[in-house]
C-alpha cells in the first residue's frame, strides 16, 4: 500500500472527525449495545484515529487490533493514543487505555493487507474497520474483503471513502480537467490491485450485499471553509501533483490552477456500515 505520513493524517483528523455520518455512528452504536468485550480490527490503522472517533461509541470493554504496514505509523499511533487516554500502561505487549469509563486493550501488528489478509483480520472478530482505505484498492480486493468478512459473521464499518465529487472556492476553469485526471491517477494500482477511486462505494455496497448483508450508507463529504486553510492548501498541492503526473493536462494549465488562492473546498465521501442479517448481540 502506498503510504501516507503522519504529518498528513494529524491536519486531515479534524476534518475527518467532524464529518462522519452521525446516523451511521447510532446504528452502529445500537448494534453493539450489550456487547461485552467487543473485538475490534481496524485495517490502515495510521495514527488511530478511527480509534479515537469509535471507542466513545462503543461498549466499555473493547479490544482492538490496528493493522498497518508501516512501523512509523504504527509507533505513532501508540504515541497518540497515550496521549489521548486517561491513563495508559503496557501490558504482554499491549496497550491498556482507560478512558472515561472504558477499558481499551490495543494491539499493533504490522502487517501488509495484499498478503495475507485472514492473518490481518484474525479468526475471531466482531468489527471490521477502516477509514480513508478502500478508494485506494481494487474492487476485487473489496470482494475479498467482503468474503472474509462474511466468513467470520463480523460487522463492517468504513467512514471516508472517496466518492468522486471534489469542487473548489473559487472555481476554476480547468476544474473539470483536473478532476479527470486525479481521478485517472487514483485508480492506479496503489498496493492493493487497480485501485477503485471513486467507485469504491458502490463496490463496497455490492460486495457486502452479495455477502449477505444488510447494508447502509451515509454521507461524509469534507466541506471546508476559513477554519481550514492549511489543509485547503495541501489538499490542493496534492491534487494538482496527482493530476501533474498523469499527463493529461498542460503543465501550463496546472501551474495557473495551483497559483490560485482558494478559500474552501467540498470533497464527497460516504460511510458504509454492513451488518450481518442475522446476528444478535452478546453480552
Amino acid at each position: 500500500m502506498t503510504g501516507f505520513s503522519a504529518q498528513w493524517l494529524n491536519l486531515r483528523e479534524p476534518a475527518d472527525q467532524r464529518s462522519r455520518n452521525r446516523n451511521l455512528e447510532r446504528a452502529l452504536a445500537k448494534h453493539f449495545d450489550g456487547w461485552r468485550p467487543l473485538t475490534i480490527v481496524d485495517l490502515g490503522c495510521g495514527t488511530g484515529a478511527n480509534l479515537r472517533a469509535m471507542a466513545p461509541l462503543l461498549g466499555p470493554e473493547q479490544h482492538w487490533t490496528l493493522v498497518d504496514r508501516d512501523q512509523a505509523l504504527l509507533d505513532a499511533a501508540a504515541q497518540r493514543l497515550r496521549s489521548w487516554a486517561d491513563g495508559a500502561d503496557t501490558k504482554d505487549g499491549q496497550l491498556a487505555l482507560f478512558k472515561g469509563a472504558k477499558r481499551i486493550n490495543v494491539e499493533l501488528r504490522r502487517a501488509d493487507l495484499s498478503g495475507d489478509l485472514d492473518a490481518a483480520l484474525g479468526p475471531n472478530t466482531n468489527l471490521v474497520t477502516a477509514s480513508a482505505l478502500f478508494d485506494l484498492a481494487s474492487a476485487v480486493f473489496i470482494t475479498g474483503l467482503a468474503r472474509a468478512v462474511a466468513a467470520r459473521q463480523s460487522a463492517f464499518y468504513t467512514v471516508l471513502s472517496y466518492d468522486g465529487d471534489q469542487r473548489w472556492t473559487p472555481e476554476h476553469a480547468a476544474d473539470a480537467a483536473m478532476l479527470e485526471a486525479f481521478h485517472t491517477h487514483q485508480r492506479r494500482d496503489k498496493g492493493l490491485g487497480l485501485a477503485a477511486g471513486p467507485d469504491a462505494p458502490d463496490a463496497l455496497s455490492e460486495a457486502f450485499s452479495a455477502a449477505g448483508y444488510r447494508v447502509s450508507e451515509g454521507d461524509s463529504a469534507w466541506r471546508l471553509g476559513s477554519g481550514d486553510a492549511s489543509l485547503i492548501a495541501e489538499l490542493a498541492r496534492s491534487f494538482a501533483e496527482a493530476a501533474a503526473e498523469t499527463g493529461l493536462v498542460d503543465a501550463s494549465i496546472i501551474a495557473a490552477w495551483r497559483a490560485l488562492s482558494r478559500s474552501g473546498a467540498i470533497v464527497g465521501h460516504t460511510d458504509t456500515l454492513a451488518l450481518p442479517s442475522h446476528q444478535g448481540a452478546r453480552c
